[in-house]
């Protein structure tokens, strides 16, 4: 799972890949579409979409000439779950400190 996730991770620290990320959330889209609002080459957005390929973010499909792409809710729920982990985590840790602060008010001040 870690591998996975630094894959994951490593795909979405770019923003121009989250932007396209971002697109995709809203529906699947062709690679021309995606590449329009990107000041870059049309294989330059191909190559980002290699990598949230890669990492199983994004999934494409080529019909006659033109190639779709669709988000992977899985591979992000994979993030999402651990992200919700971490938090609940800390969550739980403040509430101990926050009853403890509580029960021991000489100690908060």
């Amino acid at each position: 799972m870690s591998g996975d996730l630094d894959i994951l991770f490593q795909a979405l620290a770019d923003p121009t890949r989250r932007a396209i990320v971002e697109r995709l959330s809203r529906g699947p889209a062709s690679v021309s579409d995606l590449a329009r609002p990107f000041d870059m080459s049309l294989p330059a957005v191909v190559q980002h979409l290699g990598v949230l390929e890669a990492a199983g973010v994004v999934a494409s499909e080529k019909v006659g000439r033109v190639r779709t792409c669709r988000i992977e809710p899985a591979a992000l729920s994979l993030a999402e779950q651990w992200i919700h982990e971490r938090r609940t985590a800390w969550e739980l840790r403040l509430d101990r400190l926050g009853a403890y602060l509580a029960a021991n008010p000489e100690e908060s001040s």
